[in-house]
């Protein structure tokens, strides 16, 4: 059974930095792509970021030069590192593991931004 788990999720203020992770079991993690959505209150889900296995990253407009997301197939986590915090990066931030068609999701981490 596949099974995501978010951390790092918190309350930080503008200009701040968060770093998120979720540890992934029962999947052989090297071969899935990872990646980071978010859904604001009253909004779309959306994604943020994405990894291929082999590590190829890309982002969202709204976050790119601001987020990077990573991965370690050693410890079957994948990150993602969020600076310059805005008020609009505001949401709840999931976790996914794709491969083919099959998409598995994380439980979700808040992450608020204000002072």
């Amino acid at each position: 059974q596949v099974h995501l788990v978010e951390s790092g999720g918190g309350l930080v203020q503008p200009g701040g930095s968060l770093r998120l992770s979720c540890a992934a079991s029962g999947i052989i993690f090297s071969i899935y792509n990872m990646g980071w959505y978010r859904q604001a209150p009253g909004k779309q889900r959306e994604l943020v970021a994405s990894i291929t296995g082999a590590g190829s990253a890309s982002y969202a407009d709204s976050v790119r030069g601001r987020f990077t997301i990573s991965r370690s197939n050693a410890k079957d986590t994948v990150y993602l590192q969020m600076n310059s915090l805005k008020p609009e990066d505001t949401a709840v931030y999931y976790c996914t593991a794709r491969r083919g068609p099959t998409t598995e999701w994380g439980q979700g981490t808040q992450v608020t931004v204000s002072s």
